[in-house]
């Protein structure tokens, strides 16, 4: 591993510190912690309010009777905007374009009638497998009828915000469902917010930033006295660690995935990347069960090292298909990347990386184990 200086609280670097293990398994996520991504808005140092960052969110933050407006249409703005709308004057989403928002129950009704019925052990697997087969059903389901499921979405959405609504300005994306990220706002918050007045969704782009605001390229200007610039994730492999393998820097966009989990060519190395379809700890939980079956087989086979060998495969997608959000394609091209069949192919697919994860061999093709001089 690299050495990493270990910053004290008042910001002097400490002495590096090596750290060395037999066998890495990164669990650090696909994003940097410590930067989010802000575009550059013009005007922005003319803005006499204050702007944050969500991944940046200051402890001293109060936005009690203010006008906020927040910058971006995903997860992170959604969850936000109800939130910030109880004590907020006003909430405006503003964003370039609109993403598919779905209200689901905070409660599941039908898990919590199985508690009641049966051993809790037994409701949390029924309860698990019926969440998993409904993520799975309505994934397939858009990716077959994506015209049907984006129509029934928006008419939701259109029964959450009442006939008056301009929905199809507000609520109908460009694209088809599940080709970016699906939004799920609990009970609907987000809707009862804007219903009550408390917040509203603004379509438009950017030109600039002014003293007081944000002012629009249809001419518009939005009063705000707290931009929070909910605009996306600057993403990075294995927590930005550079990689070495013999004395070369191994580049992560010149490997193949193997199973997801590992990198061609690097030994005993081994990352969690969930899915984008669905929750993102079921394949976390595959992952980390497949670790633990290699380790112990190599403890068993008496063997130190794993590598992951090609063997002519070819690389012939990105790590990521079908999915593109701006986060995704702006660092796309440094990832792993996919080959033509098993095991270097990444699924989004539970039933398949159960087979792929959990039942099969181990000791499967593709890997090299081996026992070089210590």
């Amino acid at each position: 591993m690299d050495r990493r200086a270990i910053r004290k609280s008042d910001g002097e670097s400490a002495e590096p510190v090596r750290m060395t293990c037999g066998f890495l398994f990164c669990c650090a996520g696909y994003y940097r912690y410590d930067a989010g991504y802000t575009p550059e808005f013009p005007g922005i140092d003319r803005f006499a309010g204050r702007i944050v960052h969500p991944q940046a969110w200051p402890e001293d933050l109060d936005y009690a009777g203010k006008h906020v407006v927040i910058i971006g249409s995903g997860a992170t703005a959604v969850t936000l905007l109800p939130a910030m709308a109880k004590t907020a004057a006003h909430v405006v989403m503003l964003q370039r374009s609109p993403t598919y928002v779905v209200s689901l129950p905070a409660r599941d009704a039908i898990a919590n009638w199985l508690r009641r019925v049966l051993p809790l052990k037994w409701a949390y697997r029924l309860s698990r497998w019926k969440n998993i087969a409904y993520m799975m059903f309505v994934y397939q389901l858009a990716q077959r009828y994506p015209a049907w499921v984006k129509n029934g979405i928006i008419r939701k959405a259109q029964a959450e915000l009442g006939s008056g609504y301009d929905v199809t300005t507000h609520f109908a994306p460009r694209y088809n469902p599940w080709e970016q990220r699906l939004c799920v706002v609990p009970d609907g918050d987000m809707f009862h917010a804007i219903r009550t007045g408390r917040a509203s969704v603004v379509t438009d782009e950017i030109r600039e930033l002014t003293p007081n605001g944000i002012r629009l390229e249809s001419g518009r200007e939005l009063q705000a006295d707290l931009v929070v610039t909910a605009t996306g994730l600057v993403l990075q492999t294995i927590g930005g660690v550079k990689m070495i393998v013999d004395g070369r820097e191994v580049d992560a966009s010149q490997t193949l995935a193997y199973k997801g989990v590992m990198m061609s060519g690097v030994p005993n190395l081994a990352g969690v990347f969930g899915y984008i379809n669905a929750s993102w700890t079921l394949k976390a939980d595959l992952i980390c069960a497949y670790v633990c079956r290699l380790l112990n087989f190599m403890d068993r086979k008496g063997v130190r090292h794993v590598t992951p060998e090609p063997s002519g495969e070819k690389p012939i997608a990105p790590f990521v298909v079908g999915f593109n959000p701006g986060y995704i394609q702006r660092d796309a091209a440094n990832w792993p990347k996919q080959g033509s069949k098993p095991p270097w192919r990444v699924h989004q697919n539970y039933v398949r990386d159960i087979i792929s994860l959990k039942w099969s061999s181990v000791d499967s093709e593709g890997l090299k184990f081996s026992n070089p001089p210590a």
